[in-house]
């Protein structure tokens, strides 16, 4: 059955009030649509209820779940990093909370059958692997973007449905503006994306310094005589934040302008307080596209 996306979130949406609790804030945030899918809708029911279940678990005492949908695009070099996907147009539903988070072993295992951080009653462990099941069968992938004490964000990916809609085939021009030679800094304490995101900036004509910590992105910025236009940099990092990393670079180098990227969304952490609303902001995971332009928005 083909639907749509935000229409069919909110019908659910009291449900969920009741199963979260008084105590939790449920923020709804949809995209700008319609966002048509083709699935069972029941099959939507079951992903909502699990994903929100979970990150009620996940806050003690009061918190904020949010819930926002989008249209997102992939592209063939993203995918060959991501074995997962396929090129194309997605419908991305993203449920978010502000909970205890997890560490990296527990994100290693949570799509597995029977794997729960739970007590013993408290659940069986095939929430999450049922969630990932309804969703490769239906042609889509899930991300996971987590960290200890900061909160939990889920993005399920369900391929767009543009059957028989008018005007899905006017093509957009696909020109992706380059640099002009300028120095970019990227922070990303997570090695693979570091990488990626390097590849992607010298592909794009940009002269790329790297850091894995906020400490060596201090060091690298303090120790180097040369101009550097812009920083990118993770929000959620250790040693400290994206926010407290751009007021120690701004004092080396006050006229830096600088890109805030995270897997969480920008309203998850402006909520947050670690962001300001209006920042310049990308959410992972992003195209080439998308990161180009991006950045030729802040350069000028």
């Amino acid at each position: 059955m083909v639907f749509n996306l935000n229409q069919s979130v909110e019908a659910i949406l009291t449900m969920i009030r009741r199963l979260i609790g008084e105590n939790i804030d449920l923020a709804w945030l949809p995209g700008t649509g319609p966002f048509m899918v083709r699935m069972d809708p029941s099959q939507l029911d079951q992903i909502m209820v699990n994903l929100c279940v979970n990150a009620r678990d996940a806050i003690a005492g009061v918190g904020r779940v949010t819930i926002e949908t989008d249209a997102v695009s992939f592209d063939e070099t993203y995918c060959r990093l991501h074995t997962e996907t396929t090129p194309g147009e997605y419908a991305r539903l993203s449920v978010g909370d502000n909970g205890c988070g997890m560490d990296e072993e527990t994100l290693a295992h949570i799509f597995e059958p029977f794997f729960t951080t739970k007590g013993l009653g408290q659940g069986t462990g095939m929430g999450l692997a049922t969630i990932y099941g309804i969703v490769r069968q239906n042609k889509g992938f899930i991300t996971v973007y987590s960290e200890k004490e900061t909160g939990s964000v889920f993005k399920v990916h369900i391929p767009m449905n543009t059957t028989g809609a008018e005007g899905t085939k006017t093509e957009k021009s696909e020109t992706v503006p380059s640099g002009k030679g300028e120095s970019i800094l990227i922070v990303e304490d997570d090695p693979m994306m570091l990488e990626m995101t390097a590849m992607m900036l010298q592909s794009l004509g940009y002269s790329v310094l790297s850091a894995a910590t906020p400490g060596e992105a201090v060091d690298l910025v303090r120790g180097n005589p040369t101009k550097i236009h812009l920083f990118i940099t993770d929000v959620v990092m250790p040693e400290m934040n994206g926010r407290e990393l751009a007021e120690r670079i701004l004092e080396i180098r006050p006229t830096i302008k600088h890109l805030f990227m995270s897997g969480y969304t920008a309203n998850v952490i402006a909520h947050q307080g670690v962001l300001d609303e209006g920042i310049n902001f990308i959410q992972k995971p992003f195209i080439l596209k998308d990161l180009a332009v991006k950045i030729r928005e802040i350069l000028g």
